[in-house]
């Protein structure tokens, strides 16, 4: 397996446990709204899945701890894509 497939394994994997546990409560919201607006579940969870990995980004690189506050801004600017800021 690739290591990218991976990572999107990983990555929907985080998002399955977020929404079981709705734990932020705002993934399971972000996810509703997406879906009301027409979004798939698969096309929610890649949107979602782009603030996920904005974190873990972060986190990787820079050696920085998991910014909630940053990441529930950037599931609630969804669908515009986190990588403005």
């Amino acid at each position: 397996m690739e290591s990218n497939e991976i990572v999107k394994e990983n990555i929907f994997k985080i998002i399955a446990n977020q929404l079981r546990n709705n734990k932020p409560p705002e993934t399971k919201q972000t996810f509703e709204r997406l879906k009301a607006l027409g979004y798939s579940d698969l096309d929610a969870k890649t949107l979602i899945g782009q603030c996920v990995a904005v974190e873990l980004f972060k986190t990787f690189k820079f050696k920085k701890p998991f910014d909630k506050i940053r990441y529930i801004t950037n599931l609630n600017k969804l669908p515009k894509e986190p990588f403005d800021e």
